[in-house]
């Protein structure tokens, strides 16, 4: 009975671990590397006919005034289970300067249940431009269940008839 067990599970995780619920609104951080500077990061993942589509708002401070940038990602569960998130287009932001539109993010994430918290975690890089040499960090990503104030999905809600519906569930 034991050995069914072990084979049933050993079958199955991926199974599991390929059907998780990565839509919604993910709150948390990102960690650059270089500069150890930690900023607010909000993603939210939407489920449109076969695939997903996705919107990030990421939160600056320089000089003590505060900077958003909103960007639309492209987003896919790849064949080992990783969640990938990559930029698409800046949508909206209020930078100080003229923005490099070739920079695109690209986050590389493992999905987890860890402490009653459904989490996603991993690696962020950017390209390399002639200006810009490639950043690195850190990804922490935790699912918001409960109605949850963000102003990212304020955003999309303004911008709703082109956008997909958004629910905080």
């Amino acid at each position: 009975m034991t050995k069914i067990f072990t084979i049933l599970v050993a079958i199955l995780c991926p199974v599991f671990a390929f059907s998780q619920d990565i839509t919604g609104l993910w709150t948390g951080t990102i960690l650059n590397d270089s500069t150890q500077e930690q900023l607010k990061y909000e993603v939210y993942i939407a489920k449109q006919d076969k695939g997903y589509t996705a919107y990030s708002q990421t939160w600056f401070i320089i000089n003590n005034e505060t900077y958003y940038g909103i960007k639309k990602l492209k987003a896919r569960i790849a064949k080992d289970n990783k969640i990938v998130l990559l930029d698409d287009a800046l949508l909206d932001n209020n930078y100080p300067v003229t923005v490099n539109q070739k920079i695109k993010q690209l986050n590389v994430l493992d999905f987890m249940v860890t402490e009653g918290q459904i989490k996603m975690e991993g690696g962020f890089e950017t390209n390399t431009t002639k200006e810009f040499k490639s950043l690195t960090g850190l990804v922490f990503l935790i699912k918001q269940t409960l109605p949850y104030k963000s102003s990212l999905v304020s955003y999309l809600q303004e911008k709703s008839s082109s956008l997909p519906v958004v629910t905080t569930k």
